[in-house]
C-alpha cells in the first residue's frame, strides 16, 4: 500500500529506512495511549477505593473565622487547623489541633472563652426533627466566663447552636469568687453565664467576702489599671 505514495522513485535503502521510522513513531504513539490508558484505569480504580467519610476534602491551616450580626461580632473561632467531611448525612469540621472559641456580648465585650484539645461541628444535610447543629470539643475543654470571673474544666462539652445551650455529663470542676464545686453533669446557656451542675459532691462556698473587693475585667477593661 505504501508503494503507492512515491516509494518507487527512491532507492531501496531509503525506502526501507523511511519505512522503518514510520512504524517506530506509530509504535512510539501506541505505547503513549497504552500507557496513558492504563493510568487513567489506575486512577480511577484508585479514586472509587477512597473512603470520601475518613478523607477531608478541604484543608485550612491557620483558620481565623468571625460570625456577625448586624454589624457586631458574636463569635470569634480559631485554629491551626481545620479538616471538612463529608458523609451520607452530614458535613463536618474537625479541628484536630484544638479550637479557641469566643463570645461576645451585644455591646460587643467579650464574655465567654471555650479552648480545647480537639473539636468537631456537625452539621446534618436533612435536619430531622430533634437533630440540631452541634459543637463537641473534647480534651481538656476549659469554659471561662470573662465578666463573671467563673471557670469549668471538664474532658467533653457539647454547644447545641439550635436551643443555644451548652451541656455535659462528664466530671466538671467549676471555680468561680463564690467557691468552687465539682460534679457530674452540666447544663448551661452558650455564654456560660447561668451553669447548673448536676450530681455535685465534696463542693465548697465562700461564707465571707470582702464587699469593697473590686473584681478588675483584665480583658475588657479599658484605662490604666488602678495601684495595689
Amino acid at each position: 500500500m505504501w508503494w503507492n505514495e512515491g516509494y518507487h522513485d527512491r532507492p531501496h535503502s531509503q525506502v526501507v529506512l523511511t519505512l522503518r521510522s514510520r512504524i517506530t513513531r506509530i509504535l512510539a504513539v501506541t505505547t503513549v495511549i497504552a500507557s496513558f490508558v492504563v493510568s487513567c484505569k489506575s486512577r480511577i480504580a484508585e479514586a472509587d477505593r477512597l473512603d470520601l467519610s475518613s478523607t477531608p476534602t478541604q484543608r485550612i491551616h491557620d483558620m481565623f473565622a468571625v460570625q456577625s450580626k448586624n454589624g457586631a461580632v458574636e463569635m470569634r473561632v480559631e485554629a491551626n487547623l481545620m479538616e471538612h467531611y463529608e458523609t451520607d448525612s452530614s458535613s463536618y469540621d474537625s479541628f484536630p489541633m484544638g479550637i479557641a472559641v469566643y463570645g461576645y456580648t451585644a455591646d460587643g465585650l467579650l464574655e465567654s472563652v471555650i479552648i480545647s484539645d480537639d473539636a468537631r461541628h456537625i452539621t446534618p444535610k436533612q435536619r430531622r426533627a430533634g437533630e440540631n447543629e452541634i459543637w463537641e470539643a473534647f480534651g481538656n475543654v476549659i469554659v471561662h466566663n470573662v465578666i463573671n470571673q467563673e471557670t469549668m474544666e471538664t474532658d467533653t462539652i457539647y454547644w447545641d447552636q439550635t436551643t443555644k445551650e451548652i451541656y455535659t455529663d462528664c466530671y466538671v470542676k467549676m471555680y468561680s469568687p463564690d467557691g468552687f464545686m465539682q460534679g457530674y453533669g452540666m447544663r448551661s446557656d452558650d455564654h456560660a453565664r447561668n451553669s447548673i451542675l448536676h450530681n455535685p459532691f465534696n463542693s465548697y462556698g465562700v461564707a465571707v467576702q470582702d464587699t469593697t473587693a473590686v473584681i478588675i475585667d483584665s480583658v475588657n477593661f479599658i484605662g490604666p489599671f488602678p495601684k495595689k
